[in-house]
């Protein structure tokens, strides 16, 4: 199968699959499975009688098709072995590094393949990144079969690929790895001589393996980096083994991962969660979601903006305190900023979670909102105007107003609702 060099004219061959396998290259990318046989996950996708077996095995035309799933979940991969089934030409793009340009060659391409007989498999790594305009100069090469499409994304392809592209594609959900699954790619990895870590003699407890793949939080890519930076930075002893210990496992991975984009659906994901769990009086799921966002690199601002609208939102008038506190601790988050923002957020989440919940304030506005876009055009009554010429005087404004503070029964006799109105009422004690 020819293969070809990304974002280039195309006359250059890319490295196959052996070049990719060297020596230097990731061990992820090493291990990178060859044949449906090495994959591992995605049950749902690729078990038996599934659709990616079933187009894996030839069955049918291969539809152009949107890949949906987390990182490290065997995108790329799926999209390679769909390529070889028909010894299709695999063009790969990168949205972050290609441009329409890039998009028009990879399709003039295809089609001198197709004058040839050969069919051609344009993969496109984060399509989402792609605007409006690259993704529109993708549809007519796609329509006429020029090209069979395989985009990749890890963001809701509903708001990130155009309706066109998606109506002529099939969209596939990858799930993240489960611990097992990525255990299994773990241990492939240190038993593997020709590709994996083996040569090197790694010794790992199963339950230290077992914390590295919960800790990679489903994607395989995260594991093996983690794994193959404890095996390489792990001195051999005498008998040239390499014990890798607890501490160097943590080294390997860094900060905790996160399952987590502040730039991407997944931000908006926990923001919702947090409401949510706020909004159900649950101060521990409350709390472990606000340390997800946090942890994870949320903007603390955003955190404390929702917290006050929270307090207004769903607890409103049954504690008034509660506006106070989120205000509060909005506030002292842009004075000091993270890390010691995390307890003022964290005093304010519980103290929102615990508090008594009521929605009369958002009810009694919506239900005014509506009102008011059904009467745009109702005038102010007269006696509610300001009149502050003579002018206006003459011709009613202010005529009929009562002062409260000198005439308390106005507050009972005064109509200050548009007449058609009448006595409508909004906000409901609880």
């Amino acid at each position: 199968m020819s293969r070809r060099k990304a974002g280039k004219l195309f006359d250059e061959p890319e490295p196959g699959p052996e070049a990719d396998a060297s020596a230097h290259a990731p061990l992820a990318e090493r291990m990178r499975p060859r044949t449906l046989a090495e994959f591992v996950g995605q049950q749902q996708l690729v078990g038996e009688g599934r659709i990616m077996r079933r187009l894996l095995a030839g069955t049918g035309a291969l539809p152009s098709l949107i890949l949906w799933g987390a990182p490290g979940t065997g995108k790329t991969t799926l999209a390679r072995l769909l390529a070889q089934r028909d010894d299709a030409e695999f063009i790969a793009l990168s949205a972050v590094f290609s441009g329409v340009k890039d998009v028009r060659e990879a399709i003039a391409r295809a089609r001198e393949n197709r004058r040839r007989g050969q069919r051609t498999v344009l993969f496109i790594d984060e399509i989402h990144r792609f605007n409006k305009a690259q993704q529109d100069a993708l549809l007519p090469a796609v329509e006429d079969g020029t090209i069979t499409l395989i985009g990749a994304t890890t963001e809701n392809p509903s708001f990130e690929v155009i309706g066109a592209l998606l109506s002529r594609s099939r969209v596939l959900v990858l799930e993240p790895l489960g611990e097992q699954e990525i255990e299994t790619l773990l241990r492939r990895a240190l038993t593997d001589e020709e590709r994996g870590l083996a040569k090197l003699q790694p010794v790992i407890s199963d339950e230290l393996l077992a914390r590295l793949a919960r800790a990679a939080g489903g994607d395989a890519r995260v594991a093996l980096a983690a794994l193959e930076a404890a095996v390489e930075s792990t001195a051999p002893d005498e008998q040239g083994a390499r014990q890798i210990t607890d501490e160097t496992i943590v080294e390997a991975l860094g900060r905790a991962r996160y399952a987590y984009d502040k730039g991407g659906e997944e931000h908006y994901n926990l923001a919702s969660a947090l409401i949510k769990s706020l909004r159900n009086s649950d101060v521990n799921a409350a709390l472990y979601w606000l340390a997800r966002l946090i942890e994870g690199g949320a903007d603390p601002v955003f955190i404390a903006r929702r917290l006050c609208i929270l307090a207004s939102e769903d607890v409103g008038l049954a504690d008034p305190q509660a506006m106070l506190q989120a205000s509060a601790a909005a506030e002292i988050t842009q004075l000091i900023g993270l890390p010691e923002a995390l307890y003022p957020l964290s005093q304010a989440t519980i103290y929102l979670a615990r508090a008594p919940k009521s929605n009369a304030v958002k009810r009694a506005y919506l239900a005014a909102a509506e009102d008011a876009r059904e009467t745009a055009r109702e005038p102010v009554p007269l006696h509610l105007r300001n009149a502050v010429t003579p002018l206006m005087r003459r011709v009613g404004y202010g005529s009929g107003y009562r002062y409260v503070h000198d005439d308390p029964n106005a507050k009972d006799e005064m109509k200050c609702l548009p007449e058609q109105l009448g006595d409508r009422e909004y906000f409901k004690d609880e």
